[in-house]
């Protein structure tokens, strides 16, 4: 498509990038125009319109590519002019001029439109498709920096326009407030940052920091992992096959328990995205642990290895705590309590008549 764009006047005033036109006049060849009894100020509006819609900003780019050479005409030029002094015939900034001039360059480098040099003002050239303007031009001047290159491949791998993504950039009051306003935004923006954290060394331990210095988040985390570890106990039994009993020994699950514990997994894993967890878990765990305890007392030998495993465990719990007392360090004296003495007279009692019973036992 060929349009007939006499030497241009850009306009001053800013507009979204999707929608980067002005009132400016387009000469539309009146062949290209169908008979309509409107009155020719309406006709020519659609006329321009329409141009516009089929090509987008690559109408303007165009008239900026073929009218600036930036810095200037060259030895072999005598009709372009400078982007600085387009802008000012245009009335707005030279950085405005230079965006509409970069997106043709991306585009030509890309064989999508002619070189600059083969461009004269007021010579006419196919124009691209309007949809694929947003694919090189920027509106915001911060796409060009190094920041800004980096949140345009972001958003360019979401799917999303650059222009969007680089205007939260430029403006975190903004996202702040949709976060504290919106249950949704603040979900999105808390995925986001644990898909950042594994690589972002400084956010991880600033995180960290917040949640060590806040009260009410440090309960929250201790709550989650008490529930993710019971359901992880509870899938170990499922997948395992083996248990621990409460006094640590490790034995065979019995098909029965397996079983139960995948019922209770299998409720867990269909469990809607946010949903509380914790009620869940601590149904599953709780009956997976009695389901354990009922094996223990059913089985009379694993019984008799249990109360010995527990005591045995009791005794070692016990010498580490005797062990650990000393007076190497500082006189008795400097301390003694005659109830010191009543509590240690009890214990003793208490072991020789725990000892008593054991010799008894064993005949």
């Amino acid at each position: 498509m060929t349009l007939a764009i006499p030497a241009p006047e850009v306009p001053a005033q800013e507009v979204p990038a999707q929608t980067d036109a002005s009132a400016e006049a387009f000469d539309v060849p009146a062949t290209d125009a169908p008979e309509t009894d409107a009155p020719e100020t309406i006709a020519r509006d659609a006329r321009e319109f329409g141009a516009y819609a089929r090509t987008g900003g690559w109408t303007f780019a165009l008239k900026v590519a073929r009218s600036v050479r930036p810095g200037g005409q060259g030895a072999d030029e005598s009709t372009k002019v400078s982007a600085k002094r387009f802008a000012e015939l245009a009335g707005c900034s030279p950085e405005r001029v230079m965006r509409f001039y970069k997106a043709w360059d991306l585009a030509a480098d890309d064989g999508l439109v002619p070189q600059f040099e083969t461009l004269q003002p007021g010579v006419e050239v196919e124009l691209p498709e309007a949809d694929v303007w947003l694919s090189y031009y920027s509106s915001r001047s911060s796409a060009q920096s190094v920041r800004g290159t980096a949140i345009t491949a972001a958003a360019e791998a979401e799917g999303i326009r650059p222009t969007k993504a680089l205007e939260v950039a430029e403006n975190p009051t903004a996202l702040r407030a949709a976060i504290l306003a919106d249950p949704s935004t603040a979900a999105a923006a808390r995925s986001a940052l644990l898909d950042r954290i594994d690589d972002d060394e400084e956010l991880r331990g600033a995180l960290a920091r917040d949640v060590a210095s806040r009260e009410e988040l440090k309960k929250a985390v201790a709550g989650e992992s008490k529930v993710s570890d019971r359901i992880e106990y509870v899938r170990q039994v499922a997948e395992g096959g083996q248990v621990k009993t409460p006094a640590g020994q490790m034995i065979d699950a019995p098909a029965e328990l397996r079983q139960e514990a995948e019922r209770h997994l299998s409720l867990l894993d269909e469990l809607d995205e946010g949903e509380e967890a914790g009620e869940w878990a601590a149904e599953a765990y709780g009956t997976v642990k009695t389901l354990i305890q009922e094996t223990v007392d059913a089985d009379p030998e694993l019984r008799i290895t249990e109360r010995r495993t527990k005591f045995y465990s009791s005794i070692g719990k016990a010498t580490k705590v005797f062990e650990e007392l000393t007076f190497d360090d500082a006189d008795a004296g400097e301390f003694y309590e005659e109830d010191m003495v009543q509590r240690l007279e009890e214990l003793q009692s208490a072991l020789t008549a725990c000892i008593d019973a054991l010799r008894k036992a064993a005949g």
